[in-house]
């Protein structure tokens, strides 16, 4: 990655939910299937990443955004809050980077720093899913995630039409002292 970038946890601030919002609709106007439909109205953009930062602060996710300079150009969210029975697993979700900035390291230092993350939260056990048209599998396998299987029809690409995910896990060591 550029060292002019730089991952950083994401807090409540207006211009970050702003920036976050910016982001998630540019990813959905592009085919991103990350849970919503274009056109994404800036609105619902905002209330979904203001539910998600609220999440932060009551503990049950951690937000990473990338950063060149002050411009968010890249976002992956861990979730942390998993039943009594999952202590030991985390999520990732809504891994997205500006498309003028794919191609070069920012979402695999994301990924990186989301895998340390969960490591610090004592979870060893990281799942994703991904749309099966046009997703991220190769990245995700790339990264050392395991396919666990498919399941068709799963979601409606943001733009129409249906398209089934491709379930992922990760399990990850502690580190001992």
């Amino acid at each position: 990655m550029n060292p002019g970038y730089h991952i950083a946890p994401l807090v409540y601030e207006p211009e970050i939910i702003n920036a976050l919002a910016d982001l998630l609709i540019e990813t959905v106007a592009h085919g991103g299937s990350v849970s919503f439909m274009h056109p994404l109205q800036e609105n619902v953009a905002q209330a979904f990443w203001r539910s998600s930062i609220n999440a932060v602060i009551a503990g049950e996710r951690v937000v990473l955004g990338a950063f060149d300079g002050a411009k968010l150009i890249g976002t992956v969210t861990l979730i942390l809050n998993s039943p009594p029975n999952q202590p030991h697993r985390a999520e990732v979700a809504k891994m997205m980077v500006r498309v003028a900035y794919r191609g070069q390291g920012i979402a695999r230092a994301l990924m990186d720093a989301a895998e340390a993350i969960a490591l610090q939260k004592n979870r060893t056990l990281i799942t994703l899913d991904t749309a099966e048209d046009e997703g991220a599998a190769g990245f995700y396998e790339a990264l050392g995630f395991q396919k666990v299987g498919v399941i068709p029809d799963f979601a409606l690409k943001p733009h129409g039409g249906l398209s089934g995910t491709i379930i992922y896990y990760k399990r990850v060591a502690l580190k001992e002292a």
